[in-house]
């Protein structure tokens, strides 16, 4: 026969005038701990009682309810509406919602004032951080959640920055899979792809401190202390639209400049506004550069200059300023310490005579027109000029100055001293010549920027990876002379295979490679598979085994094209971290064979020149190159008169379906096809090859006349 499960009854439920509540001397809680009794009378006066109070009947001498009740569980409520009481924002008669408890249940009030305490759960961080999110989002300032929490408005910001993490990783960090300092380690940077790869990185690594994460997603950023900032400007280089990286959760110095690229354009352009002043006074030569090399100077011959005279009313304010100094000196000659007052006071008196003793320098107008001037930045950030230096080739020839120097000066018409020629100081900025709007005309090459070489190397990466997923027998090809290389060949370069097999962070990319064919392709094929492969690793092992040949095939192609990396960067022999000049060679050469081996077409693959990606970030001269090797030169000289915004949109018009490639996107000489085998279509101009009849002269003479007048 089957026992009846006795069925439980809940304590009832009713509202109780506050005066006939009291606080049980049962109550388990006598240390201050959690919110305080100020911050929760706030709440509750903010957002009313929450969280109902138990309480149960006081007894008389002979066990009847007097009408009054205890609090055994719940005492800090009760102290936060007493608070209120007395305050007058509550009144004392005000129902309070109760749980009453049984006086005959035999559950101590002791134990039912532990029990509530130990079973609360506070909820969990990351709830607590997607609570102020979704706040955030519906319309409340940090401030007002700041203020309706009672806490500071910079714990609202940490929270937030916690939120605003990769999902993925806010979803790890949910199953106890990262550590919180990690998590706040990641919030540095707002890339999710690189907090991710950051992640993939070390999670199985034994260096997971936060300050490896941090030094990991901020290896390509600039301190605000770097020599570069401080002379440009964090405020200058936010203003440009640069981002600075913050962590709210450590002591940053000021955060890092995520755009180093940005920050190098501004140096560049404040060095080349500070050459072109200079240059007016009259100075042969004008060299800008971040950092001038040690012994730029020797073999040049440095010019004398005469320090101006002090004027009279700048010798009285020295005389000041040194009258100040001594007798601040001998006030506080014999004190231990100096006030702060006194000790600034002191720095700008010092400051302000040093620069009253740095005279300026006259020199000579003659030795000016064959010197020049050094430009660079110190290691403070401060502005470095040094100036007056000749380079031999410039040095006049000795000579003894006759009649005929005299005559040559004298204008023989009017008779009137000829004025010196003004030539324009030559200014060059980091070792490149500064290019005016006339310098743009001219048809001199101009080398491709760095930044744009690794986009369109990032560009080819991503495609040799689609390539070389479809290309199976080569994919194991490139890992076999990979693991061969490593076993056997202990000192040779990574070149282009990154065997590990990680996903390779492309740091080129632009929005419109990821919208490209081969980003799509691999995204696609990458979903495709991620529907099949276990989670579980011992269930991945038996997935393995039992597939065929062929699928195993494609599989390993898939996951070997990740970890191509056929990037530009630039060498740095001088460092442990980058890329020797040696590696690169080797990494582009086995690019170039890789893309042999698969048959990779750039232009099947789906890039063509655009403004965006190529004509509008070059000069003049390299969009007319482009023209003139895709269209035909008589293409070029109908657009060689046009500004260079207007050139580079026709230029994108007409190489549209030429199948044209920049340098970077091309074969290697050594992976070309020989000259005699290129289309004919690409053969140059009988004008251009110096292969030319004296009979077909003249209709070359003629093609460039025509050609002038449709430039007109």
């Amino acid at each position: 026969m089957a026992t009846a499960v006795q069925k439980i009854t809940l304590s009832s439920a009713r509202d109780i005038p506050f005066n006939k509540l009291v606080l049980s001397q049962s109550n388990i809680r006598r240390v201050k701990a959690g919110v305080s009794i100020e911050d929760l009378a706030a709440s509750i006066a903010r957002r009313g009682l929450i969280q109902s109070i138990h309480v149960r009947p006081v007894l008389d001498g002979e066990g009847q309810e007097t009408g009054m009740f205890e609090v055994p569980a719940g005492g800090r409520r009760y102290r936060a509406l007493e608070m209120l009481v007395k305050q007058k924002r509550l009144n004392k008669t005000a129902p309070v919602p109760c749980v009453v408890g049984a006086t005959d249940s035999g559950i101590l009030m002791e134990e039912i004032s532990l029990a509530e305490n130990d079973e609360r759960v506070p909820a969990h961080p990351l709830d607590q951080y997607r609570a102020f999110q979704s706040m955030r989002d519906k319309g409340m300032t940090e401030e007002d959640i700041a203020a309706a929490f009672f806490v500071d408005v910079n714990v609202v910001k940490q929270r937030l920055r916690l939120a605003s993490v990769s999902p993925a990783l806010l979803d790890i960090y949910a199953e106890d899979g990262i550590e919180l300092k990690q998590l706040m380690a990641f919030t540095v940077s707002q890339d999710h792809a690189r907090q991710e790869q950051v992640w993939e990185t070390i999670r199985n690594s034994w260096q997971k401190e936060p300050y490896h994460i941090r030094r990991m997603l901020t290896e390509t950023t600039v301190r605000p202390s770097d020599k570069r900032a401080v002379f440009v400007g964090v405020d200058t280089y936010e203003a440009a639209g640069g981002i600075v990286m913050r962590d709210l959760f450590e002591s940053d110095d000021g955060g890092w400049l995520q755009d180093a690229g940005l920050l190098d354009r501004l140096v560049s352009e404040k060095l080349t506004m500070i050459a072109d002043e200079i240059s007016t006074h009259g100075w042969k030569w004008v060299e800008a550069a971040v950092s001038i090399p040690y012994g730029v100077t020797h073999g040049l011959r440095a010019i004398k200059g005469v320090p101006l005279d002090i004027t009279a009313e700048e010798q009285a304010t020295r005389g000041a300023l040194q009258e100040e100094l001594d007798r601040l000196t001998a006030d506080y000659e014999e004190a231990d310490e100096l006030p702060d007052e006194i000790d600034q006071r002191l720095g700008e008196i010092e400051a302000a005579l040093d620069a009253l003793d740095q005279r300026p320098v006259r020199y000579d107008p003659d030795e000016i027109a064959i010197a020049g001037v050094f430009i660079s930045i110190d290691s403070d950030g401060s502005l470095c000029v040094d100036r007056g230096y000749v380079r031999p080739e410039d040095e006049r020839p000795v000579e003894a100055a006759g009649d005929d120097a005299a005559e040559e000066e004298v204008d023989p018409e009017t008779g009137e001293v000829r004025s010196p020629a003004v030539h324009r100081a030559v200014i060059t900025i980091c070792g490149e010549p500064v290019r005016t709007e006339e310098d743009e005309e001219d048809d001199g090459l101009k080398p491709l920027p760095e930044r744009l070489i690794i986009e369109l190397t990032a560009h080819r990466t991503l495609a040799l990876r689609d390539a070389l997923a479809t290309n199976p027998q080569v994919a194991l090809t490139m890992l076999l002379h990979k693991l061969a290389s490593d076993t056997f060949r202990h000192t040779a370069p990574t070149g282009c295979l990154e065997a590990s097999v990680r996903h390779l962070y492309l740091s080129g990319q632009s929005e419109e490679m990821k919208a490209s064919p081969s980003a799509q392709s691999e995204n696609d094929r990458h979903e495709r598979w991620g529907d099949h492969v276990p989670a579980d690793d011992q269930a991945l092992w038996d997935w393995l085994e039992q597939l065929d040949d062929g699928t195993r095939l494609d599989l390993l192609a898939h996951c070997v094209s990740f970890g191509i990396n056929a990037l530009f960067e630039r060498p740095n022999p001088h460092a442990a971290s980058g890329i020797s000049r040696h590696g690169l060679d080797v990494r582009l050469a086995q690019a170039d064979r890789l893309a042999v081996a698969t048959g990779l077409d750039m232009v099947a693959a789906g890039w063509k020149p655009t403004v965006g990606n190529y004509l509008g970030r070059v000069t003049k001269g390299r969009i007319l190159e482009a023209v003139r090797e895709g269209a035909g030169e008589r293409a070029a000289q109908l657009i060689g008169h046009l500004k260079k915004g207007d050139m580079a949109k026709e230029a994108e018009r007409l190489l549209a379906d030429t199948g044209w490639l920049p340098e970077p996107l091309r074969m290697s000489d050594a992976h070309s096809e020989p000259a005699d085998q290129a289309a004919g279509s690409e053969a140059l101009p009988a004008f251009l090859s110096g292969d030319v009849d004296e009979e077909e002269l003249p209709d070359s003479e003629e093609d460039d006349e025509a050609a002038m007048i449709a430039a007109q």
